[in-house]
C-alpha cells in the first residue's frame, strides 16, 4: 500500500478537526443537560426519578475523547485542552453537592418519606467515570510522546 501524501493527511486532519469541534459542542450540551438533571434529582429528594443519563453521557464523552486522541495520533498540533473542563466541572459539582448535603445533615439523601435516595452516589460514579476517561486520554498522550522519542 503506498504511503499517504502530506496533502491527503492535511485534508483528513482538517475534516476530523471540524468534526471534533462539533463533538465538543454536543458533549458540552449533554454535559449541561446531565448536570441539570443530576441537580434536579438531588434537590427534589426523590420527587423526580433517577435521571439514568449516566451511561449515555459517558458514552458520548468517550466518543469525543477517543476522536480527540485519534486527531492527536494523526499529528494534529492545535488540539485544545477543552476536555479537562468536563472533569473539573463534575468534580466541582460533586464536591458542592457533598458539602450541601453535609451542611444540611444529609437532608438531600432522604426523600420526604425517609427513603434513601441515590443521587449523590450517581453523581459520584459519573465523576469517577469522567476521571477515568481523562486519565485514559492522558495515558494515550504519554504513550504517543514515548513512541515518538523512541
Amino acid at each position: 500500500m503506498p504511503p499517504i501524501s502530506e496533502e491527503k493527511l492535511r485534508k483528513v486532519r482538517e475534516i476530523e478537526f471540524a468534526i471534533n469541534r462539533h463533538l465538543f459542542l454536543i458533549c458540552s450540551a449533554i454535559t449541561l443537560i446531565a448536570m441539570a438533571m443530576v441537580i434536579t434529582e438531588f434537590f427534589s429528594r426523590g420527587s423526580f426519578p433517577p435521571s439514568q443519563i449516566g451511561f449515555f453521557y459517558i458514552a458520548v464523552l468517550f466518543v469525543y475523547s477517543i476522536h480527540k486522541e485519534m486527531l492527536r495520533w494523526l499529528g494534529e498540533k492545535k488540539i485544545e485542552r477543552q476536555g479537562e473542563y468536563f472533569l473539573y466541572s463534575w468534580i466541582g459539582l460533586t464536591v458542592i453537592l457533598y458539602i450541601i448535603n453535609f451542611l444540611t445533615k444529609h437532608h438531600f439523601c432522604y426523600s420526604p418519606e425517609g427513603m434513601s435516595t441515590e443521587s449523590l452516589q450517581a453523581v459520584s460514579i459519573i465523576t469517577l467515570e469522567v476521571a477515568a476517561i481523562f486519565l485514559f486520554t492522558r495515558l494515550s498522550k504519554v504513550v504517543k510522546i514515548i513512541l515518538e522519542k523512541g
